[in-house]
């Protein structure tokens, strides 16, 4: 096998096409499907899909780097669909394997590839958590020639005895380092040792370091090695920028972000700062959705599309949100929690500024935060401009757009008072610390009440006294 340290021209004993395609036509792909692509707007490759497609569609192992929203999807896609068609599954005997990380992944995939699996009489299922096993079940009984899963369910199918990866001849790992840091590399690599040994292996991902490289040299043979982006987090049509913000006035600089005009998603650490800011932002006038781990599969279907067409304007999420995650015209991506992880930056980062767009990504972090948001982004790869802020000022909204929010409720309820403490919401706040609740924990309201109490018992010994 051959898989270089560093990643650049196509490597492999097989020869490399003189020049990249310059359109879908110029490759051999079957008329149902240019005429899928041509319907829908698509002509021109991605250099992910320019890069990738013929060696895909030649039947070699493929592994590329590339940042999420260069066009993978279609890249790994096209070939499995074109190499699948004509053959029909049995039952419980899946042909084709997908495997991302997460299930907003999984029926974002789904939903790119239909229509191209429909064009070639392919039938698709998705194998994901937090719905159905019983009709997921049901699914494979009744056949399909491509799965679209994650591991942990696939592993439960696996277990039942419901799905069979023996005539497997084409799997894909999509977000591949992901799934590794997610811990599942014990089930995708048991994926990987069910399905056929001489099937083809099509890896993505960000970065090819520790159990990525492992999968690689272990389950990759002879690989052609793409990699579009010299850096996951070097886009040239991304800005980046650190807002330093005075700890008691960051709750309102978050809500004049929330109500600009146009998408803004925002990133927090734990559910319940989402749930909370989620409440606050509704409370001011600013159409907000919660996504975290703790809604149900349905409702976080529900809130994705609602966000797509525009229903809502702010997604608050945790980084549920930070893969998988597709929405046109998203262009400001917020860390409300700085992230702690350089991975997490170049990720949240990556839901804006997809398929050549452009967009930015803002920071917010106290003073005592900054230094060290710095060096993680460095270690990211990005350079962001650093500026102080306050609410309602004119840089502030010169960077994000931030404006005064309506003030008026959404759900029927009162308007948001504007917090005694305003730290409530978010990590850290007050210290600079991640993890601290700050002075709005449910200890200090105890204790508020406690002091209260016993200055009110003085008060009175002092009255009775006179």
């Amino acid at each position: 096998m051959n898989h270089p340290d560093h990643l650049g021209a196509p490597t492999g004993d097989g020869p490399a096409p003189a020049a990249p395609p310059a359109t879908f036509a110029d490759l051999e792909l079957p008329a149902e499907v240019l005429r899928t692509l041509t319907g829908r707007g698509v002509r021109r490759p991605f250099p992910i899909q320019a890069a990738t497609l013929p060696s895909g569609l030649a039947g070699r192992d493929v592994l590329g780097r590339g940042r999420t929203g260069s066009g993978k999807t279609l890249a790994f896609g096209l070939p499995l669909l074109v190499r699948t068609a004509g053959r029909r599954a049995e039952p419980k005997q899946p042909l084709a394997l997908v495997l991302v990380p997460t299930r907003e992944l999984a029926q974002q995939v789904t939903e790119a590839l239909a229509p191209y699996a429909d064009a070639l009489r392919l039938r698709m299922a998705t194998v994901v958590g937090g719905m159905s096993i019983g009709r997921q079940v049901a699914a494979m009984r009744d056949g399909a020639e491509v799965v679209v899963a994650t591991p942990g369910r696939l592993h439960d199918l696996i277990e039942r005895r419901a799905c069979r990866l023996g005539r497997v001849r084409i799997t894909v790992l999509d977000e591949a380092d992901q799934m590794c840091d997610m811990g599942f590399l014990p089930q995708v690599t048991e994926v990987l040792d069910q399905v056929r040994p001489d099937g083809q292996r099509m890896l993505f991902s960000a970065t090819l370091d520790g159990d990525v490289d492992r999968l690689v040299r272990d389950h990759l043979h002879d690989p052609v090695v793409h990699s579009v982006d010299p850096s996951a987090g070097a886009v040239t049509t991304l800005d980046h920028h650190v807002l330093v913000v005075h700890g008691p006035d960051r709750y309102a600089v978050t809500t004049e972000i929330a109500a600009r005009d146009g998408r803004v998603l925002l990133f927090l650490d734990t559910k319940h700062a989402v749930d909370q800011l989620t409440r606050h932002l509704r409370a001011s006038g600013v159409h907000a959705a919660a996504l975290h781990s703790g809604k149900s599969q349905p409702q976080r279907t529900r809130t994705l599309a609602q966000f797509k067409n525009g229903q809502v304007t702010v997604l608050v999420a945790t980084n549920v949100a930070a893969r998988g995650l597709h929405v046109d015209a998203l262009d400001l991506v917020v860390n409300v929690d700085p992230p702690t992880d350089p991975k997490d930056y170049v990720h949240r980062a990556g839901r804006t500024a997809r398929a050549g767009e452009s967009g930015s990504v803002v920071t917010l972090v106290l003073p005592g935060q900054r230094r060290e948001t710095i060096r993680l982004m460095t270690e990211a790869g990005i350079e962001p401009a650093v500026t102080k802020v306050r609410s309602g000022e004119a840089e502030l909204s010169r960077i994000t757009g931030a404006k005064t929010p309506s003030g008026t409720p959404l759900d029927g309820g009162p308007a948001a008072p504007r917090p005694k403490n305003t730290n409530v919401p978010f990590r850290g706040l007050g210290t600079g610390k991640s993890g601290s609740r700050g002075a709005g924990g449910k200890s200090s309201r105890k204790a508020n009440e406690a002091r209260k109490l016993a200055e009110a018992r003085k008060a009175a010994r002092v009255r009775r006294g006179h």
